[in-house]
């Protein structure tokens, strides 16, 4: 078979080129190269049977010879990429179907398009079965991801429906493996890195919250037999693939602990919130998330309370504020100070470019800047103290 992959250099894409190689078939890859990399496929270029073209596949594209399949895999995948590229997932999970769609009815080609578990949304249903039809946000920050696989699920079926298309869906779940980049966001990923540095390893909450995974061989195996899947009513209709294992995320932090013997611990990340007091010294609450276990071990490693990794001294005095009203700040925007909080900052203008990041615990706003590799700017405290990129404060 000659097989079309778009996004054929990304983590998935990559294995699923492999894997068809060894097969026996001839690939075609398609990636503009925005998350994949080069580097994932530099072991195929010299293969007799496989060929790529950089190329955006929201732009019209053209294959010369017959093509047997196409299989639709390129899209911003990890959370880190599709909030810092929203229309171009948009645009992939849309365009980039319709013209996949269209290579295959032009070539009579077999279709797959490789979908994922986040259709499903914030689920009430554990685990998802292909006939729930999920409780989802489509105006969220993660809607870009989510709406643009349901769109490109409803294309699909309808292409499958008016012009009688063999079509294939299969909703992805959580994936592991090598060329997993190292900074894409995800728990496995952030875990072996904070392991082999050895940092405490992130937990969000107490970590008792589950998540399963599947090794990226058997992910692609799955694939790989839908795709070659005889013709029938239902091989067109959404099929998950994933692990129905599950895992607490403490559980996977204590095991990548094991295989990469390492001398961190997991710290459960306590989120601060502002509790609304106006007493003088502005008390916090912490919303019943117990201390860290291991808070002397980590303070013996980083010098601090065990609650945080080690922060600069000159924002130790900075005063707690409510984290959820400033979920993004552009250039130019106000944050004011919660109503009867006495000693609280004052608002603030954010700096230059857009607020990446806001500390929880010490609340740093910490800013990307184009000059810059990042800054951090503080807040001022009850003294009139000011800490970090000096802000413009507001009565």
């Amino acid at each position: 078979m000659r097989i079309v992959i778009t996004g054929g250099s990304g983590f998935l894409g990559s294995h699923l080129c492999e894997r068809l190689l060894a097969l026996g078939h001839e690939v075609v890859c398609l990636d503009n190269l925005i998350t994949g990399s080069v580097d994932n496929i530099a072991h195929l270029l010299g293969h007799e049977r496989f060929r790529f073209y950089k190329h955006d596949v929201t732009e019209y594209i053209f294959i010369a010879d017959n093509v047997d399949a196409v299989m639709h895999f390129a899209s911003p995948a990890s959370p880190r990429d599709y909030l810092e590229h929203p229309i171009k997932t948009l645009k992939v999970g849309a365009l980039g179907t319709h013209k996949t769609l269209g290579l295959a009815k032009d070539k009579g080609a077999r279709f797959l398009l490789a979908s994922t578990s986040e259709t499903y949304g914030d689920p009430l249903v554990n685990p998802q079965p292909e006939t729930y039809w999920g409780n989802v946000n489509p105006i969220g920050l993660r809607g870009v991801y989510d709406e643009a696989k349901r769109f490109a699920e409803a294309l699909t079926m309808a292409y499958h429906r008016s012009h009688g298309m063999d079509t294939r869906i299969v909703r992805i779940f959580n994936t592991y493996g090598p060329r997993m980049r190292p900074h894409d966001g995800r728990v496995v990923s952030n875990f072996i890195v904070q392991a082999l540095r050895r940092e405490p390893l992130t937990v969000y909450g107490t970590g008792a919250q589950t998540r399963s995974f599947c090794y990226v061989d058997d992910e692609i195996e799955g694939i790989v037999r839908l795709l070659l899947a005889p013709a029938s009513p239902g091989v067109h209709e959404p099929v998950n693939i994933g692990n129905p294992h599950e895992l607490t995320v403490m559980e996977i932090a204590r095991k990548v602990l094991d295989l990469t013997d390492s001398s961190s611990n997991p710290c459960p990340k306590m989120i601060q919130r502002y509790a609304g007091r106006t007493s003088p010294g502005l008390k916090s609450s912490w919303d019943g998330v117990p201390p860290c276990p291991w808070k002397k071990a980590c303070a013996a490693r980083s010098g601090t309370s065990g609650r945080e990794p080690p922060r600069r001294a000159e924002f130790s005095s900075v005063h707690p504020v409510d984290y959820r009203i400033m979920p993004r700040l552009e250039y130019g925007a106000r944050v004011k100070r919660p109503a009867g909080a006495e000693g609280a900052p004052r608002s603030f203008f954010a700096t230059r470019a857009r607020i990446h990041d806001f500390d929880r615990k010490s609340s740093q706003v910490v800013l990307h800047k184009r000059r810059y590799r990042s800054v951090r700017m503080g807040l001022v405290d009850r003294s009139g103290n000011r800490w970090g990129k000096q802000p413009t404060f507001l009565e």
